[in-house]
C-alpha cells in the first residue's frame, strides 16, 4: 500500500485533490511537478524550480511551526458538544452506608451459558475487573447471603420476562434478599417475544410495546442513575436492532432513564413523541428498586448505562471511577517507506493538535519513539519533516525503540543487544532527545512477552527502562483480558490499540471506510475501550500522522466524544507515571501468569528461536509432602516413556518452580530443566514438586503454562502425613519442632506464638486433601486428575503402578520385575539384580517412634469432616474410595 500511495493517484491528491484531508499540498506538488518537466529543454523551468526549492525549504525549516490550515470537505473532529452537554455537569456519587452491607459482586441470571446477551453481560464485567457469577434461569436461586452480608450486590436477569415470571417461592427469596440488604435489579427485555401493544408486565404497573424501530436516542438529565453517562446530547440515526421494547407507567415509581424516537414510517405526530427505552423504578411499591433495559448491550449507551445502574444499585459498591488516563505513544520515528513518512507540515500539524487536546487532557504529549539508524532515510521533504521534529523536540516527549527496528528476540546475545541500544542513545545525546524517561518499547512487541531476557537485561543497563508496554500480555485478542506484569523490575502496561495500523494511510482506503472508524469513535471499540480501562496506552504509528494524519482525526474526535457523552476526568502523565498509577490500582497483576509460547502463534514468532517449549512437562506430580511423592517420582523414572527434568542444584529432584520464588525467575529458568537433549523425542516429560498441592497460586500459574497435563495427587491418612511431617522437620534441626512435642503443636491456638502456629499449619492444613483437591479441579477437568492411594504405593506398588499407566496411557511396564522388598529399608527399591537393590537415601523410610493416642484421637476428630468431604468428592468424580479413608472414616 505504501509504494501505491505515493503513485499517480496520492500525486494528484498531493496536487489540491479536495478529497485529501488537512493537507496545505504545494510542496509535494512541486516535486510532482518537477518530475514531469523536460528541464533540458526548459532553463526558465530549472531556474523556477530551483527557487521554489530555496523557498520552501527556507519557510518549511526555518519558519516557526504556524498553525494547521484545514481544508473543506476533509474529516474534522467532532465538533463541540450541544448547549446542554456543554454545560458544566457534576457527576454523581452514588456511595452511602448501605453499601457497607453487600460485597462488590454481580450475580447474572442468564438464559444459558452460551446466549448472546449472557455473553455481553458477562465481558462487559471482565473488562471492569467486576467480580460476577453466573446461574442459568429456571435453577433454585444461589446462597445470597454469607453470615450478615449479601454475597451479591446486584442482581441482574437477562430475561426481563423470565424475572417477572419467577416461581412464586424464589421471587419471594429474591424480593426479601433485596429489600434486607438494599440491593436493586437489572433486567433485560429481550428480542424474540411475542409482540405486545400496551401489555401490562406481570406484578408491575408497567405497560410494554415490543419489536419496534427506534432512533435518535437521548437521556434524562434529571436522572439519579447516570453517573459515568451524561446527559445533553443526542445520538442521532437509528439504533442496532428491530426489536427494541419500550415503557409505559402509570406509577410515579417510574421514571425513564433513556428516550428514543420511533423511526417514522407513516409520518404521524405520534411517531414524535419520545419512548422510555430505560426505566427506573424507585421501589416504591415494594421496596426493590430496579432498572429496565428495552434492549441488549449492541447499543453503545446502553454499555455506560448499565455500569450506570451497576453503581447506583450497589449503592456505590460497584462504582468505577471517573479518572480515565490517556498516552499516546507514536512508534517508528524515522522509520518508513519513502512516501509514507512525516513532511514539515505534518509536524506543524501534529504540533496544533497536540494543543487542541491539551486543553482537554491536562498534561497531553504524544510520545515519540525513534529507531535513529533511519534518520534522514526519506526524500528531501520527508527529510525536512525528520529535522523540523527535532527542532521541536522539547515539546513532545521521547522513548527509545531499537537502532534498527530489529526485533530483540533475533538477539541472544546481551552485548549485542546493549550496542545496539547505544547507537541509539548517542544518537539522542548528539541531537538533544531526553534519554531519561525510563520507558522504552520493542519493535514488533518482541522480547517483552513472550520474556526474552537478554532484553530486559540490556534495557536496564543502557536505558535504566522501569516501565514498557505491549498488547501481547497474556494475549492480543480478547482485548478487555490485556493486563500487566512485573518482570526483573520493569513494569509491563498493558497496551490498547486505536483501530490504525502501520499501513493505515489513507481515509478512502481505511478496511471497512469511513464509517468504521467513526462508529469505533462514537461509541463503539475506541470510545468503550477508555471507557473500560482507568489507563490507557494507545499504539499509533508514525504514517499515521502523515498522508491524511488518521491520528489526529482519530484522537480528537474521541476525546470530544468522550465529553460530550460522559463525565470521565481525562488527563495525560509520563509512562512512570502511568504505570505506578496501574500497579496501585492493579496490584493483583503485579505477578505475572506465564503461557506457553508455544500455543499462541504470535508469541510463537516473537520468541527466540534457540529456545524450545515442545519438552516442557506433561504430566505433574504435585504431592503433597510425606504421602510417598518422592517413591513415586523414582518409580516413574524407570518407564521408558517417561523422563524427569534436570535435578535443580538446590532442591534436587523438586524444581518448585510454581511456587513464589522460582516462579518469578521466568519461563527461561524453568526451560532449562527440560533441554531438548534430554528427552529422545517420543518420550514423556514429567515432574514432581510435593509443594504443589497446597500452594495458592500453583493451580492457576500450573494451568496457564500446561493446560493439557495430567496432573497426579497421591495421598496417605492425614494423621499420619501430619506426624511424619513434624518428625521430618525435627530429624532436620527445626528449631520449633525440637523444643515443642508433636501434640502441642497441633493443638496450639491462635494466641500462641507465630512460629508454632506456622508449623501447625505445616502440619495440619496440606491433610485438608478435598479443599486443595477441588482448587486444582477449578482449572483442571476431572479426567486430567488422578488421585493416588499412597498407602498402596507402598504396600504394593506394582497395582499401584498399573493403574497409574492406564492413566497417562502410556505403554505398560511390569513392575513387579523392576521394584523388590528390601527388609532392612521395609519398603519396595529399584531392582538392580536379584540379590541387590538401589533404595532412596537414608532420609527415606525412616521409623519413628508411635504417636501418641491422645495426638492420634485428635486428629481423628480433626479430620473427620475433611475426610467425609474428600469421600464425596472421590464417589463424585467416579473414583474408588481408598481403604485407608474408609478406615479413617469407621474410626472417626
Amino acid at each position: 500500500m505504501a509504494g501505491e500511495g505515493r503513485g499517480s493517484r496520492a500525486q494528484l491528491l498531493e496536487c489540491g485533490d479536495y478529497m485529501h484531508p488537512h493537507k496545505t499540498a504545494t510542496p509535494r506538488c512541486c516535486l510532482w511537478l518537477a518530475s514531469h518537466i523536460n528541464v533540458r529543454k526548459c532553463v526558465a523551468g530549472v531556474m523556477l524550480l530551483s527557487i521554489l526549492t530555496i523557498f520552501f525549504y527556507t519557510y518549511y525549516v526555518t519558519a516557526p511551526i504556524t498553525s494547521l490550515v484545514w481544508r473543506d470537505r476533509v474529516p474534522r473532529p467532532l465538533s463541540q458538544c450541544s448547549l446542554l452537554a456543554s454545560q458544566q455537569q457534576t457527576a454523581r456519587d452514588h456511595r452511602s452506608d448501605a453499601r457497607l452491607r453487600i460485597d462488590a459482586k454481580v450475580l447474572v441470571i442468564a438464559e444459558s451459558l452460551y446466549s448472546r446477551l449472557g455473553r455481553d453481560i458477562a465481558e462487559l464485567l471482565v473488562a471492569n475487573r467486576i467480580r460476577y457469577k453466573v446461574e442459568v434461569a429456571g435453577k433454585s436461586l444461589p446462597v445470597l447471603t454469607t453470615l450478615d452480608k449479601g454475597r451479591y450486590g446486584v442482581i441482574v436477569f437477562e430475561s426481563l420476562s423470565k424475572y417477572a415470571n419467577m416461581d412464586k417461592w424464589n421471587r419471594e427469596l429474591l424480593d426479601k434478599y433485596c429489600r434486607e440488604y438494599s440491593v436493586g435489579v437489572v433486567a433485560f427485555a429481550t428480542p424474540g417475544e411475542e409482540s405486545l401493544v400496551g401489555a401490562q408486565l406481570r406484578g408491575f404497573p408497567l405497560f410494554m410495546h415490543t419489536n419496534l424501530r427506534l432512533k435518535d436516542a437521548a437521556l434524562n438529565p434529571a436522572s439519579p442513575v447516570l453517573r459515568l453517562a451524561r446527559a445533553g446530547e443526542t445520538a442521532w440515526g437509528p439504533l442496532p436492532g428491530d426489536h427494541w421494547t419500550v415503557f409505559r407507567a402509570n406509577s410515579s415509581t417510574y421514571e425513564p432513564v433513556a428516550w428514543a424516537l420511533r423511526q417514522n414510517e407513516y409520518g404521524s405526530n405520534e411517531e414524535r413523541l419520545p419512548l422510555a427505552t430505560v426505566v427506573q423504578d424507585h421501589g416504591r411499591l415494594d421496596g426493590v428498586q430496579r432498572v429496565l433495559f428495552g434492549s441488549g448491550l449492541q447499543f453503545w449507551l446502553h454499555r455506560i448505562l448499565f455500569l450506570d445502574a451497576l453503581s447506583y444499585l450497589s449503592h456505590g459498591q460497584l462504582s468505577l471511577s471517573l479518572d480515565r488516563w490517556i498516552l499516546v505513544d507514536i512508534d517508528d520515528i524515522f522509520v518508513g517507506e519513502r512516501g509514507t513518512r512525516l513532511h514539515v507540515e505534518d509536524v506543524s500539524a501534529l504540533l496544533a493538535s497536540q494543543t487542541a487536546l491539551q486543553r482537554l487532557v491536562p498534561g497531553f504529549r504524544f510520545n515519540l519513539g525513534f529507531s535513529a539508524k533511519y534518520y534522514h532515510h526519506g526524500t528531501l521533504l520527508e527529510n525536512m519533516g525528520d529535522d523540523a521534529l527535532l527542532k521541536n523536540r522539547e515539546h513532545f516527549n521521547w522513548f527509545c525503540h531499537m537502532w534498527n527496528h530489529q526485533q530483540p528476540h533475533l538477539y541472544n546475545n546481551v552485548s549485542q543487544l546493549e550496542a545496539e541500544m547505544m547507537l541509539n542513545k548517542q544518537f539522542a545525546l548528539e541531537h538533544g532527545i531526553p534519554t531519561n524517561s525510563c520507558y522504552s518499547v520493542s519493535p514488533h512487541h518482541s522480547g517483552v512477552y513472550p520474556v526474552h531476557e537478554p532484553l530486559y537485561e540490556a534495557w536496564r543497563k543502557v536505558w535504566d527502562v522501569k516501565v514498557t508496554s505491549t498488547e501481547e500480555y497474556p494475549h492480543l485478542r480478547p482485548a478487555r483480558l490485556r493486563r500487566g506484569f512485573r518482570h526483573r523490575g520493569v513494569m509491563v502496561l498493558p497496551r490498547q490499540t486505536c483501530g490504525l495500523f502501520t499501513h493505515t494511510l489513507l481515509l478512502e482506503r481505511y478496511p471497512g471506510g469511513r464509517q468504521r472508524l467513526d462508529r469505533s469513535i462514537q461509541g463503539g471499540e475506541l470510545f468503550q475501550t477508555v471507557i473500560n480501562n482507568p489507563i490507557n496506552v494507545f499504539m499509533t504509528h508514525m504514517s499515521n500522522y502523515g498522508n491524511d494524519r488518521l491520528a489526529l482525526y482519530t484522537f480528537e474526535s474521541v476525546v470530544k466524544f468522550l465529553r460530550c457523552w460522559t463525565n470521565v476526568r481525562l488527563a495525560s502523565a509520563p509512562p512512570l507515571s502511568l504505570a505506578e498509577k496501574y500497579f496501585q490500582l492493579r496490584p493483583d497483576e503485579l505477578n505475572p501468569l506465564w503461557g506457553n509460547p508455544c500455543d499462541d502463534i504470535r508469541h510463537r514468532k516473537i520468541w527466540s528461536k534457540s529456545k524450545w517449549c515442545e519438552t516442557l512437562p506433561k504430566v505433574l506430580v504435585i504431592g503433597p509432602q510425606k504421602t510417598g511423592s518422592t517413591a513415586l517420582y523414582t518409580f516413574l523414572a524407570m518407564h521408558p516413556a517417561l523422563v524427569p527434568n534436570l535435578p535443580s542444584p538446590t532442591t534436587y529432584e523438586e524444581l518448585q518452580f510454581f511456587n513464589n520464588n522460582n516462579y518469578l525467575k521466568g519461563l527461561d529458568w524453568y526451560l532449562n530443566f527440560f533441554p531438548p537433549s534430554q528427552n529422545n523425542g517420543s518420550q514423556i516429560t514429567f515432574e514432581k514438586s510435593a509443594t504443589y498441592f497446597d500452594g495458592d497460586l500453583v493451580p492457576r500459574r500450573a494451568h496457564a503454562l500446561l493446560p493439557n497435563a495430567k496432573i497426579i495427587a497421591i495421598l496417605i491418612s492425614p494423621s499420619k502425613r501430619a506426624y511424619s511431617w513434624y518428625q521430618h522437620i525435627r530429624s532436620h534441626g527445626d528449631a520449633v519442632a525440637n523444643n515443642y512435642t508433636f501434640h502441642t503443636i497441633i493443638t496450639a491456638n491462635d494466641s500462641a506464638p507465630k512460629p508454632l502456629r506456622d508449623l501447625r499449619n505445616r502440619c495440619l492444613n496440606p491433610g485438608k486433601y478435598s479443599h486443595y483437591l477441588e482448587r486444582w479441579l477449578v482449572e483442571y477437568s476431572p479426567h486430567q486428575l488422578h488421585v493416588m492411594d499412597g498407602s498402596l504405593l507402598r504396600s504394593e506398588p506394582a497395582a499401584a503402578m498399573h493403574g497409574l499407566q492406564k492413566f497417562l496411557k502410556i505403554q505398560h511396564v511390569d513392575y513387579d520385575k523392576l521394584l523388590k522388598y528390601d527388609p532392612k529399608k521395609g519398603f519396595f527399591c529399584q531392582a538392580v539384580s536379584n540379590e541387590k537393590t538401589k533404595c532412596l537415601g537414608k532420609s527415606k523410610g525412616r521409623i519413628y517412634p508411635p504417636m501418641e493416642e491422645r495426638s492420634a484421637k485428635f486428629l481423628r476428630r480433626y479430620y473427620t469432616p475433611h475426610n467425609t468431604a474428600l469421600s464425596k468428592l472421590l464417589v463424585r468424580l467416579g473414583r474408588p474410595v481408598p481403604q485407608w479413608l474408609k478406615d479413617e472414616l469407621t474410626n472417626g
